[in-house]
């Protein structure tokens, strides 16, 4: 297998951000952990991200030939995603400045989110190799859905880069079908490459064990765990447990960080309103390896979302034996298995998501943990990292790297 060299770009969020907040989720994770697998299968890899933390040394060390690069972007203290559009000639700048610096070249691009696509597109026409590009999610959708406010600069250049850029890979076959209906792409330009989970990380641990652990005591426990912000459908789920008539029933919600204070100080209002505060948990974003415990002690993983371009925590959960209960977003409709591993709402109404959490709690037929881990093992990071790699080297095969590519590039 020939080895190649990647430059991973993640400009807007650093893969080593505490998950739950604002700007750190699913694609952190994806980042991390297909950096880390392709390390590990032999290749090399450098992921750009802005320096967001003065602690963080310029250059760290993911794994093997994993390596993170900070360089500036905007205010190092804090600047808004869409603020962040007029440093992208600067940052893509100063990757060319670093590669040039180390005298070496890159085989292919693979930028997440729009902000890194349009580097990805400017670097890919200075360095003439292939670029992937990974939306995660779309704005288009994120503003039809919950009325979001997503600027027209991104919705114009998610088109673009749909259409330009040399592939766009895309984590279901919806999504890949949306982006050639209403985006223009060609069918040639797109491929479906799904999310992953750490294999090794997420597995079951007895149930008592698990709530030892995290000090959940007893009782049914529903657990949501992610982003708090409107898209994910939370109000949905509390407005929910009224409607279960299970004494002994708590919902815990654990995420969210200082930009969402707002949205949670609305949910946790919603809870008293409707008698259910007590039965409401809210807990702070916890470290990933501390996770696998919570999903664990968990009766049932709830993702009640309006849209997820996947559902990477829902896998999670599975890994970890829970059962789910989720909306059908993502790619969970083909990988939840009914009254096997869990159901799937028809939506996130509360009278529906009660229903459906009520037949969770009330079953007894569930697949065992093992069998629910055994689910989702097509999933794991080393598989993904591998898919990744072939479609590199398929382009590769078609863009040879020139003779000419480590020579100055111009703005």
């Amino acid at each position: 297998m020939r080895k190649l060299r990647f430059a991973l770009l993640s400009l807007h969020t650093c893969p080593l951000t505490r998950l739950g907040g604002r700007d750190a989720g699913g694609m952190n994770v994806y980042v991390r952990e297909l950096a880390t697998q392709l390390g590990k299968l032999g290749h090399s890899v450098d992921v750009f991200t802005r320096r967001h933390n003065s602690d963080h040394e310029d250059i760290m060390t993911m794994g093997h030939n994993a390596r993170l690069i900070h360089l500036a972007a905007g205010d190092i203290n804090g600047t808004d995603k869409a603020g962040l559009y007029a440093h992208l000639p600067d940052f893509t700048r100063r990757i060319e400045d670093f590669r040039q610096s180390e005298g070496g070249h890159y085989n292919v691009i693979y930028a997440h989110y729009w902000l890194s696509g349009l580097v990805g597109k400017l670097l890919h026409e200075w360095w003439n190799v292939p670029n992937l590009t990974m939306f995660h999610t779309l704005g288009i959708i994120k503003n039809m859905i919950v009325g979001g406010d997503e600027p027209a600069v991104r919705i114009e250049s998610e088109k673009f880069l749909a259409r330009d850029s040399t592939r766009v890979v895309a984590s279901t076959h919806r999504e890949q079908e949306f982006l050639c209906a209403s985006f223009g792409a060609g069918a040639d330009k797109t491929t479906v490459i799904p999310c992953g989970v750490n294999l090794d990380l997420f597995h079951p641990i007895d149930k008592q064990e698990a709530r030892a652990q995290t000090g959940l005591g007893e009782g049914r426990i529903v657990l949501f765990i992610g982003r708090i912000e409107a898209l994910k459908g939370l109000d949905r789920l509390i407005e929910a447990v009224p409607r279960l008539e299970i004494p002994d029933l708590r919902l815990v919600i654990t995420g969210g960080d200082e930009y969402s204070r707002d949205e949670l100080a609305k949910l946790e209002s919603l809870a008293a309103k409707l008698a259910v505060r007590d039965r409401v948990s809210f807990l702070p974003p916890m470290p990933q390896e501390q996770l696998p415990a919570y999903y664990s002690a968990a009766d049932v993983f709830v993702l009640p979302s309006h849209y997820e371009s996947f559902g990477m925590v829902a896998l999670e959960a599975l890994a970890c034996g829970t059962p789910v209960v989720a909306t059908p977003v993502g790619d969970l409709g083909r990988i939840i298995r009914r009254g096997v591993t869990g159901y799937i709402a028809a939506d996130n109404s509360p009278d529906e998501l009660a229903r459906k959490i009520g037949l969770a709690l009330g079953r007894g037929g569930f697949a065992s943990p093992e069998r629910i881990h055994a689910s989702v093992a097509r999933y794991g990071w080393d598989r993904i990292a591998r898919e990744v790699v072939v479609e590199a080297e398929r382009l590769i095969g078609v863009r040879p790297v020139p003779a000419h590519h480590t020579e100055k590039a111009r703005v």
